[in-house]
């Protein structure tokens, strides 16, 4: 069976990873993407960025300890965003140095 080759235009990420490389893979994502929240960005990206963020992220993880979810998307306007609660709420990017 043939693989489908789609070009994702529009990306999520959502980590846990230990403290030691939080800082690593929080400034991995900011290069490629916008943080929305905590452990959380998002945003258009490139095929071609879309994999260098992907190398990037694995050369840093643990993939027997840490957790990393890229939910790739054609594009923004195909998922639908409901936020409850205070969207306001400071997402801490403020301290990361």
């Amino acid at each position: 069976m043939k693989k489908k080759n789609y070009n994702y235009n529009y990306a999520f990420v959502f980590y846990d990873v230990n403290e030691k490389r939080v800082q690593k893979v929080f400034k991995i994502c900011k290069k490629y993407l916008s943080h929305f929240q905590y452990s959380v960005f998002r945003g258009e990206i490139t095929p071609s960025l879309l994999i260098k963020l992907n190398d990037d992220i694995k050369s840093v993880v643990d993939e027997e300890e840490d957790f990393v979810c890229i939910l790739k998307l054609k594009n923004d306007n195909v998922y639908g965003e409901d936020i409850i609660g205070n969207k306001d709420v400071s997402s801490g990017e403020n301290l990361i140095i």
